[in-house]
């Protein structure tokens, strides 16, 4: 039996996502929180928490993307020309970001606020735009002899709004719960308060799309309810309203760690949940990675070097979360 070499691509992928969403989800999640602590010592620590790792965590975008290229070409070409502006938004963002990051420990007094202002605006825009290439990928595309053939903005819908959004609050979640891992005192107390009600929104937002999805995608519904699909995704539900319901439990208990924990179990379900939604479609609604699979030639080359390079980038993120493991205090930092 010969090798599937589009599945293990597929899972490649889904997997680099899955990392990314996960680690610069909560260094994303530290500018989205920006506008809730005032003190200019407390988000100089808030900035510090992911100062060494927050660059390499970006490393899962990029892989993602030139395997999409390397590996489904047809689906390279569709998803990055229907998603062309929130794509180039969260671009534009993640850069702001990025030199917002710098600059602001370098910036005198008068100009640390606008660097302040930055690098929360380059997290919203940046998170948000996400959401709405979720939300468009979601709801599908056209594709006509191999291309894409629908407008420039069928992507924007107020399903991809309400995505967006979602993950905002998703990211958030992430960031407080890794504050609340990293840091201590005042700061911490701050964010085990706002760990509460963001968590709580993330459990609302989850229901409102998980209801939202089936009821506008009568193909998503028929997977959802289909035998052997159903016994898939049926945990899924429970599983969701125990990890809510721990985390905040965690929140209460003084817990540092297992709020950070639960939160990304908390969204390793909703990714799992969008997966079993769309699969094995890599451009929704119908062509799958088998259809959109690149030549078997180039598809295996390249797997090689897939597999000698994501093992040296999970032994290098693996050993800087090491290295800079442990509480982040007033006064000190890593920049």
């Amino acid at each position: 039996m010969g090798i599937d070499l589009p599945l293990i691509w597929a899972i490649i992928i889904g997997f680099g996502l899955m990392m990314y969403v996960i680690m610069d989800g909560f260094d994303l999640g530290i500018g989205i929180l920006f506008p809730f602590v005032k003190g200019r010592e407390d988000r100089d620590v808030m900035v510090n928490s992911v100062a060494p790792v927050w660059d390499g965590n970006e490393t899962w975008l990029v892989l993602g993307g030139a395997a999409l290229l390397a590996a489904f070409p047809l689906a390279y070409a569709v998803i990055l020309s229907a998603l062309y502006l929130p794509l180039m938004m969260m671009l534009a963002g993640l850069i702001w970001r990025g030199v917002a990051f710098e600059f602001r420990f370098k910036a005198d007094e008068a100009h640390k606020p606008f660097w302040d202002k930055a690098f929360m605006w380059g997290s919203y825009i940046a998170t948000f735009s996400q959401g709405l290439a979720l939300g468009g990928f979601i709801n599908g595309f056209e594709v006509s002899e191999g291309s894409y053939a629908g407008g420039f903005l069928d992507w924007l819908s107020p399903f991809s709004l309400f995505t967006g959004v979602a993950l905002v609050i998703g990211y958030a979640l992430l960031g407080a719960t890794w504050l609340v891992m990293k840091t201590e005192g005042a700061l911490q107390q701050r964010m085990r308060a706002l760990g509460t009600p963001i968590t709580l929104a993330v459990l609302a937002a989850t229901v409102i799309v998980s209801l939202w999805t089936p009821f506008v995608h009568a193909d998503i519904a028929a997977r959802w309810f289909s035998l052997p699909n159903l016994f898939f995704f049926a945990p899924v539900p429970v599983l969701v309203v125990l990890a809510t319901w721990a985390l905040l439990r965690s929140l209460k208990r003084e817990s540092h760690a297992a709020p950070f924990i639960l939160a990304l179990f908390l969204l390793f379900l909703g990714y799992t949940g969008f997966g079993i939604s769309l699969w094995p479609n890599i451009i929704p609604p119908g062509v799958s990675i088998w259809d959109a699979a690149g030549p078997a030639q180039s598809m295996g080359f390249t797997l090689v070097g897939a597999l000698l390079i994501i093992p040296f980038i999970l032994v290098y993120t693996a050993w800087s979360y090491y290295v800079f493991r442990g509480k982040v205090k007033p006064g000190e930092g890593y920049h």
